[in-house]
């Protein structure tokens, strides 16, 4: 069965900006399946606009910011 983004339910999702772009903690629930944590990451061009970009790695500075996210995330699983 091929994705279906119409059964891909957002359940939370909470955003902090950095000064590259915006890393995003969400909670999904496929087809009404388990919740399930994304992180997501978007960059800034040389335009100043956000793209997404693969997550890779994390400096230290951004896994504090997360971690308040992730945790609050959990509450919500």
């Amino acid at each position: 069965m091929p994705y279906d983004r119409s059964m891909d339910e957002s359940l939370f999702a909470k955003s902090i900006d950095t000064e590259n772009g915006r890393l995003t903690v969400s909670i999904y629930s496929y087809n009404k399946g388990p919740k399930k944590l994304q992180i997501t990451r978007e960059n800034k061009d040389m335009n100043g606009e956000l793209r997404f970009a693969k997550m890779g790695r994390l400096a230290k500075d951004e896994i504090e910011s997360l971690l308040p996210l992730i945790q609050e995330a959990v509450t919500n699983m």
